[in-house]
């Protein structure tokens, strides 16, 4: 009996499965979008889809009910403790294939597929690329000198152009006559050189003159995947493009990832393939865009988090996945493209940053080569907030990293309308103290909620959940207008000024926006406390740094990546987010990670300094520092417990803090101002 065909509507993609599988798994291996944040555990709730049943004339399929399983102790789990699945809804990861069966992936539950905001920034770099197109005449053969035509090639590349024993790579050797008889004896010959102690190699070779090379820096991220294609000669960046990292289909955060490697024998392999058939798709948009064809690129730069590092070099991360978080390879990767599945000329070389630490990659060494905080006369801290965010602190003489296990929340995973940045997300907000009313803004329009012309633009998009810079916002602005006290408590006497409090079960939530054709968006109690937990993680690790260096303040914060760069530095600080700093100290430096990429790619030189520097950085671990569990409970509360923020206090007007707080600290002791505050 053959396996079971099941169909995914509306994309209508179709395969046959052994009965059993899991519908998640079905979907993961036809390139179905499924959302899962916690790697098929069914604790998330975010891979529901909905079983059809009938007869489907357009597809050719009778779908029955007992085409899918009954109903699992998971999916029984779930609406025990997070409440009842919709009418015909379950749960992917523990609803299996029984028979020819018909999936719908509801529409609201793919709304979350994000908006790629990684563009390149416009700094220049100055050039010294480890690709070097180098023109020359070769003598043509002489009966009286035999010699081969590859080693007259050499011959002349070392007389003009000083490249001594040079490496051949094997696709050249039998394409050498062709191409020296197609140019008339006249060709430009592609040199790679990397370190200048080591063999330069010749990796193409074009007939006449070739004036032109190129190359790709990727930022491979857990969420999302940058890529940017540049001239090595000029060093202008011609094209950039983004894309969702496919690797989110089998979980939300790295450890989910590296949980299902472990669960599953084929694990590595297919989040090794996924991430480089994405990868390929955007080399494919980035030379169609720039005009250039794919085999003129010869060099690529790639970074990534630890987990995204290993998994693109086919390497298992399992070993990351508990102390002592073990890299298999934590210096400089240079490698070829092809041995990596990437199509690029055949002898293109890729080089890789060094990772710091086991949670300390080479997207945080990328960022730290943008940013340069070991270079800085003041104290600087470079943060890229993520699921896993990657912390530098550093000047001149010394710089230390660390990483703090923040958790998918700041990008909408485990917030209940959370989703990622998307056209309809809401990405600001401000409420009115007095009344306690909201003002938002979307995704795709440009006006605010009570400004003309939002409607229409509303409309056309929908207004489908909170994406992270306005998690941020929604959380910093209940706060300033009292709606949660600095406990992180939802205040559920406010719900005298405004309906917009209700009581939620044993809580309170906020109702954020009501929706005409869904439910509406609110802001429950477990949504700030997963917040706050997240913030927390992230400020013990800055406060960890802070301490091994000495220091009590910083003059400097960078904040970078996707979400880094659409936080605002006010509600990075009121919300505790980040130490206390002037708001003009803070700032988004967009994707740092991407900008150290392309200065790998166009300055050799940029590669010496980084791994140096690498070697120089002392590694926090914070799952070994008695203190983090202190700073991160103190983290809880907005701003902080026991920290003032006087630097902040200048400029916003922070709620009264509580006695019972300020008793628990000499520092901290004085009460806040009451009254009204600076709105933005």
């Amino acid at each position: 009996m053959s396996d079971p065909l099941v169909i995914f509507t509306p994309s209508g993609k179709r395969g046959n499965f052994p009965v059993g599988t899991p519908i998640l798994e079905a979907a993961r291996e036809l390139g179905v979008y499924v959302e899962s944040v916690c790697g098929g555990r069914g604790i998330c709730g975010r891979c529901q889809v909905a079983p059809e049943f009938g007869h489907f004339a357009k597809h050719g399929i009778e779908s029955k009910p007992d085409a899918v399983s009954e109903w699992t102790a998971r999916e029984i789990r779930y609406t025990d403790k997070r409440g009842e699945l919709k009418d015909g809804r379950r749960l992917s990861c523990s609803a299996t294939v029984q028979g020819p069966l018909v999936v719908d992936i509801p529409a609201d539950t793919v709304v979350n597929q994000q908006t790629i905001r990684k563009a390149a920034d416009t700094r220049l770099i100055e050039r010294n690329p480890a690709i070097q197109m180098c023109y020359i005449e070769v003598d043509e053969p002489d009966m009286h000198k035999p010699l081969g035509d590859l080693d007259r090639l050499k011959a002349v590349l070392e007389r003009e152009w000083g490249f001594a024993d040079i490496l051949v790579s094997q696709h050249i050797l039998p394409i050498v006559q062709r191409v020296l008889r197609e140019g008339k004896w006249a060709v430009t010959a592609a040199i790679h050189q990397d370190l200048e102690s080591s063999r330069p190699t010749l990796v193409a070779l074009y007939p006449g003159l070739k004036n032109e090379a190129y190359g790709v820096a990727c930022d491979i991220g857990s969420t999302t995947i940058a890529m940017h294609l540049s001239s090595l000669l000029s060093g202008r960046v011609l094209a950039s493009s983004g894309t969702s990292n496919p690797q989110i289909r089998f979980g939300e955060d790295v450890m989910s990832r590296v949980s299902y490697v472990m669960m599953n024998p084929d694990g590595r392999e297919s989040m090794t393939n996924a991430v480089r058939v994405a990868i390929n798709g955007l080399i494919q948009i980035v030379s169609s865009e720039a005009g250039v064809d794919p085999n003129d690129i010869l060099d690529a730069v790639f970074v990534g988090n630890p987990i995204m590092h290993h998994l693109f070099l086919g390497i298992d991360p399992t070993e990351l996945g508990g102390a002592p978080f073990a890299l298999a390879v934590s210096g400089a990767v240079h490698t070829w493209a092809t041995e990596l599945d990437l199509h690029m000329n055949i002898g293109t070389r890729v080089y890789m940053l060094p990772c710091i630490a086991g949670h300390v990659g080479a997207d945080a060494a990328a960022a730290t080569l943008s940013e340069a905080p070991h270079k800085e006369s003041e104290l600087s801290l470079l943060v890229d907030v993520g699921t896993n965010a990657e912390i530098v602190l550093g000047q001149q003489g010394r710089t230390l990293a660390c990483s703090s296990p923040t958790g998918p929340a700041f990008e909408g995973a485990e917030i209940s309308c959370g989703q990622r940045a998307a056209p309809g997300a809401i990405e600001r907000v401000r409420i009115d103290p007095q009344t306690l009313e909201p003002r938002i803004r979307i995704i795709g329009a440009e006006m605010w909620s009570d400004e003309p012309g939002f409607s229409e633009a509303a409309k056309a998009v929908g207004v489908t959940g909170i994406c992270g810079s306005g998690i941020i916002e929604i959380m910093a602005e209940m706060f300033l207008a009292g709606i949660i006290d600095e406990d992180g408590v939802i205040d559920g006497s406010k719900s005298s000024i405004s309906p917009r409090v209700f009581e939620n079960k044993r809580t309170h939530s906020y109702r954020l926006w009501e929706t005409e054709d869904g439910p509406d968006i609110t802001v429950s109690q477990t949504d700030v406390r997963a917040i706050q937990m997240a913030k927390a993680a992230l400020y013990a690790g800055v406060k960890l740094l802070m301490e091994k260096h000495g220091v009590d303040r910083v003059e400097k914060i960078s904040l970078a990546g996707a979400f880094g760069t659409f936080i605002d530095p006010k509600y990075a600080l009121v919300m505790g987010l980040v130490p206390d700093c002037e708001i003009a100290g803070v700032k988004a430096v967009g994707n740092a990670a991407g900008t150290g990429a392309r200065m790998a790619l166009l300055n050799r030189d940029h590669r010496r300094e980084i791994e140096d520097t690498v070697k120089n950085i002392e590694k926090i671990e914070t799952a070994l520092e008695p203190k983090f569990q202190e700073h991160f409970v103190n983290a809880m509360a907005f701003p902080n417990k026991v920290e003032r923020f006087p630097r902040l206090e200048a400029e916003v007007t922070l709620p009264v803090r509580n006695q019972a707080a300020a008793s628990g600290s000499g520092e901290g002791s004085a009460p806040r101002r009451r009254g009204g505050r600076r709105r933005a």
